[in-house]
């Protein structure tokens, strides 16, 4: 029996919104852009794909939602082929943020946000109800931004409202295709905060595509590598950068383990110890060594979690000695 969680004005069942790509090939005129794909994406997971502009990981998202076809090759969800699948009633299941919020300039906050609610015949009182509540969870008072245009929203602002339309119908399954891409560095870091805390929430599958390492590692519970067409590596981001499958792979990431000595560097190199069940402070791999020792010089006793590793001021101690060991200084 399927087990239904009872969201804010609906139900889903949760064991749903499994994907699989199964010798996915995707192939043009004059390219071959995806190149035998076999991939699997997990219920409720936090997917990314990563990979140099024009890899081809922006036509494997396509094809969940039909956006773009297989030359050979399948997608299912749940076990369903979506070549088989009514293209409505698949599209109405799947949200889909872009790297621009595609916000109808003439319309309002609140009717760009409605619109697929619109389309599956929702009571306007219960439209009104379910985007106000969306609202206030990307943090956008409703009695201030619901009669907005899109020329009044910041480049922030709009992806939230983005996201809330994606978000709207109650989907088991979004679809983030470099959504954050053109925003400034603030906005960024504070659009992937939300992301993580929706995603901790409400626990909708999410497959995200970003062609920035860093952003890759502080989203994913996994990700996969793509690189011409072809699947490179797939596993937690602790793993892949501890474990680079390929010169090409190892290349991709230096600068997160390089350049700015961040704690994905210190999981890296092997330190910390596998994470227990404890009430350790979890921080993104991303995270600065500096900003780690200053919490440590706070509370000598703090221990972190970081990726799949369990760290302490002693790994700190320990990992600045294998630098000086190594001859190497601190970028």
């Amino acid at each position: 029996m399927n087990v239904v969680k009872i969201r804010h004005g609906t139900s889903v069942k949760e064991d749903e919104s499994l994907i699989e790509f199964k010798a996915i090939t995707k192939r043009y005129p004059d390219s071959v852009a995806l190149d035998n794909v076999d991939l699997r994406v997990e219920s409720r997971e936090l997917f990314v794909l990563v990979g140099p502009s024009g890899s081809g990981k922006t036509t494997l998202l396509k094809m969940v939602n039909r956006l773009v076809v297989p030359t050979t090759g399948q997608v299912l969800i749940d076990g369903e082929d979506v070549a088989t699948s009514n293209v409505q009633t698949l599209r109405q299941h799947i949200g889909y943020v872009l790297q621009s919020s595609a916000l109808f300039p003439n319309m309002t906050v609140m009717q760009n946000a409605a619109v697929q609610l619109e389309a599956l015949g929702w009571a306007k009182d219960k439209i009104r109800d379910r985007i106000n509540y969306l609202l206030q969870v990307v943090d956008l008072d409703p009695a201030t931004y619901t009669g907005r245009k899109p020329d009044e929203l910041s480049g922030g602002e709009a992806q939230r409202v983005g996201i809330v339309r994606a978000l709207a119908g109650n989907p088991k399954l979004m679809l983030m295709d470099e959504p954050f891409s053109a925003l400034d560095p603030v906005s960024k870091e504070q659009l992937q905060d939300l992301i993580l805390r929706l995603h901790r929430e409400v626990e909708t599958t999410i497959i995200f595509v970003t062609h920035d390492m860093r952003e890759a590692v502080r989203l994913a519970d996994r990700l996969a590598v793509i690189h011409n067409g072809v699947l490179q590596q797939v596993g937690e981001p602790a793993t892949i950068l501890r474990q680079p499958a390929n010169a090409f792979v190892k290349d991709f990431f230096r600068g997160i383990v390089s350049t700015h000595q961040t704690l994905a560097e210190v999981v890296a190199a092997g330190f910390g110890q596998p994470v227990t069940n404890d009430d350790a402070t979890v921080l993104p791999l991303t995270t600065s060594i500096f900003t780690w020792a200053g919490m440590i010089q706070d509370a000598p006793a703090t221990a972190i979690v970081a990726g799949d590793r369990r760290l302490t001021g002693a790994d700190l101690l320990k990992y600045l000695a294998s630098l000086r060991t190594e001859d190497r200084t601190i970028d």
